[in-house]
């Protein structure tokens, strides 16, 4: 019984890096959106640094969903 519900309190703190993901993107999204404003010649560059960013911050979120469901269905 036990053993179950600290089961289910992993899950949940591994979903919960999603939080950090979102915040992290934020964070990416006001600094990209900022940098064009000053220099809008350089957006070219700065899109694609910005979605790799993205893509590194979302992939945390994703590696904390999967662990939940392996503990949730192991």
């Amino acid at each position: 019984m036990i053993t179950g519900s600290l089961t289910l309190i992993g899950a949940g703190i591994a979903v919960a890096t999603g939080i950090g993901a979102g915040i992290g993107i934020g964070v990416a999204t006001s600094g990209t959106v900022q940098a064009i404003a000053r220099q809008p010649e350089l957006s070219g560059k700065l899109t694609g640094t910005f979605l790799l960013g993205c893509a590194l911050a979302e992939s945390t979120a994703i590696y904390g969903l999967v662990i939940s469901l392996v503990l949730l269905f192991k």
